[in-house]
């Protein structure tokens, strides 16, 4: 089930991001910056093993991980947490807990689109990635 997500995607749309940032503590001059890229999240699969590498102009950041398993993360914005991803129904779902703060990232297909969804605390975030061709 998980092959379904392996290509590449282009961010097409974002929504709230710039509260996302702010919820999980990332800097003014930071979100500036990231709320202007265009990412591409290159996913790619092989059984249970997932190497998920985020690109853009700003920073680049790449995971590999095995569903289920808890692993090291430090994030694009330089965050050092503690994640696990797992598949439920269809979906992704990313949990990162750090200095007793936790934020999950859901990626789902819907219509052919990549749909990431990230939440902290009441703050809910909406990523559309297209496929690239």
């Amino acid at each position: 089930m998980a092959e379904a997500f392996a290509g590449t995607w282009n961010l097409i749309d974002s929504s709230n991001f710039d509260d996302y940032m702010k919820g999980i503590g990332v800097g003014f001059a930071t979100r500036q910056i990231a709320n202007m890229t265009k990412p591409s999240t290159i996913i790619e699969v092989d059984g249970i093993k997932i190497c998920l590498k985020t690109q853009s102009t700003f920073k680049s950041t790449e995971i590999n991980f095995k569903l289920g398993e808890e692993f090291d993360e430090t994030t694009a914005d330089d965050r050092h947490v503690k994640s696990i991803v797992t598949l439920e129904g269809g979906k992704l779902i990313h949990v990162q807990k750090w200095d007793g703060k936790e934020t999950t990232l859901v990626r789902e297909l819907k219509d052919g689109k990549l749909i990431l969804t990230l939440t902290i605390g009441d703050i809910v975030c909406t990523r559309t990635y297209q496929k690239a061709q």
